[in-house]
């Protein structure tokens, strides 16, 4: 059954030097209990999208269009402030990317998640607290019942990324969406956090967008991967199609940018060359087209559409090269210089695989 259902999203901010495009016309949609990774560079509208599910985006200068459909329920970009917050947090929660910012430093950590909890339930403080102390309980925190009373500073980044976790699982969510929950973590720390995520999702049901730049972690994680470039999905499939079977040539050079473990130490990494398009003037034509090697003339006039591949009904792709094409050239980067396949390099590839349930946090 469809959870969420993301319909022709386009979000806008008007700044002083002209229009950001943030996102521009994605669609996509994740089922009950499924993961979604989506990923991309710095600057692709990854996060812009992920906070406009849940009404973030309504900024002074913003203009949010498209549909956004929750559990059979209207369109969330057509509810009113108050009909929104009552779904914020209590049916659709986010971890946030950097919990020291997203947590008050001059509140503790407890009172930041009673306070949550007393939003959307009817409850008074002191119940409120005997739950956040289960929460921080839940997610692995050692000495719950001490550690509420401690500040942001005085946990370590690991620790605050699971009282974030915990703040969103407050108000028991069929949705959450995880921003980055890996980064500024070791990768001891980012296995744990993932294993830490995979548990609640199975235990709860629930279903997990996933946004992040590192291929590494939607591989242990995602059953569905979209690709972000410059504010649009480029490329979406199950997760073990991008990895064996990539149809885009900017999901080519995302795979063969990730580090190994296995070549040789001598062997430089391919990086997708150039930089990500401005949002306030990005190319003509196919968005991808000055960095990409397999570009031709017309791919600078033509915008592609994001069109099924023949036989993959599931994995959608928005290149003007055609199939064959495609195909041919992914097998013989496969075969080149690198030595090994992405999908193989994945294997030992950072961060690490989580960890089985690990119930304490460093």
């Amino acid at each position: 059954m469809t959870l969420l259902r993301v319909e022709d999203l386009r979000v806008s901010f008007a700044t002083e030097d002209g229009t950001v495009q943030a996102v521009d016309g994605i669609s996509y949609e994740l089922q009950r209990g499924r993961t979604l990774g989506i990923v991309g560079e710095s600057g692709s509208g990854k996060t812009v999208a992920a906070l406009s599910v849940l009404g973030l985006t309504r900024l002074e200068g913003a203009t949010v269009s498209g549909h956004i459909r929750f559990e059979g329920r209207g369109d969330l970009l057509a509810l009113g402030e108050r009909e929104l917050r009552a779904v914020r947090g209590n049916e659709i929660a986010m971890i946030f990317q950097d919990p020291l910012s997203a947590l008050h430093p001059l509140y503790r950590v407890g009172a930041q998640i009673v306070e949550a909890i007393r939003a959307h339930r009817n409850t008074t403080k002191a119940k409120a607290r005997v739950r956040a102390i289960e929460l921080l309980g839940l997610v692995g925190i050692p000495d719950p019942a001490r550690r509420v009373d401690a500040y942001p500073h005085e946990l370590s980044g690991g620790q605050r990324q699971r009282a974030m976790i915990a703040m969103a699982l407050s108000g028991d969510p069929t949705l959450l969406i995880a921003d980055e929950p890996t980064t500024a973590l070791d990768v001891t720390v980012q296995a744990q956090i993932l294993a830490l995520l995979s548990r609640l999702q199975r235990e709860r049901g629930m279903a997990l967008v996933l946004v992040t730049h590192d291929l590494g972690v939607v591989a242990e994680m995602a059953d569905d991967i979209a690709v972000m470039y410059a504010g649009q999905i480029v490329e979406s499939a199950p997760a073990e199609r991008v990895f064996s079977a990539p149809e885009h040539p900017y999901t080519w050079g995302l795979l063969r940018s990730i580090p190994t473990l296995n070549g040789p130490r001598e062997e430089l990494l391919e990086p997708i060359p150039g930089s990500p398009p401005s949002p306030l003037a990005p190319p003509p034509g196919c968005r991808f087209h000055p960095r990409c090697p397999y570009a031709e003339p017309e791919h600078a006039r033509t915008e592609p559409s994001l069109e099924p591949v023949p036989g993959q009904p599931e994995h959608r792709v928005a290149c003007l090269l055609e199939h064959q094409t495609r195909r041919r050239l992914w097998q013989e980067l496969r075969d080149g210089s690198r030595g090994d396949a992405p999908e193989q390099a994945l294997a030992t590839a950072t961060p690490a695989a989580p960890v089985e349930d690990p119930e304490r946090a460093a």
